[in-house]
């Protein structure tokens, strides 16, 4: 018998018996990402749109408050953040607030999505994200 064939398969083993399978991805994770998008989306169209800014910098800094908090969370590092430069917000206030409260209507309806699977331990953080979302929502009016 080839030592191959005895030994099994030889891909993804370990000679020491660990296992190489990494982990699959926590499922909040993509709330992380999310919450970082929403905070960049934010301050792109407060940097474009200076009328908007006292009203789009405290929700593109609550995104930013829960994206810290869920790397804290995961254990994971966030990348720095800050108006993207040449900035991606609309051109236009309206259209810009427009896209800004169809991002947070997405980003509500994950939050929600993601609080009713969260095991109890992470249910009052993402809750309390999703309770943000849809007062978003309210001040984007």
């Amino acid at each position: 018998m080839a030592l191959g064939a005895a030994a099994g398969p030889l891909t993804a083993c370990d000679p020491f018996g660990r296992d190489e399978t990494p982990p699959p991805p926590d499922p909040l994770r993509p709330l992380l990402d999310e919450s970082l998008a929403l905070a960049t989306a934010y301050r792109d169209a407060a940097a474009a749109h200076v009328d908007l800014a006292a009203r789009l910098t405290p929700i593109a800094d609550a995104h930013q408050a829960h994206a810290t908090e869920l790397a804290r969370l995961l254990d994971v590092d966030l990348p720095s953040t800050g108006p993207t430069p040449g900035g991606a917000a609309l051109p236009d206030p309206d259209a810009a607030l427009t896209d800004l409260r169809q991002r947070e209507r997405v980003g509500r309806d994950a939050a929600v999505t993601a609080c009713a699977s969260a095991p109890a331990a992470r249910a009052a953080l993402v809750g309390s994200i999703a309770a943000a979302r849809a007062t978003h929502l309210e001040a984007l009016k």
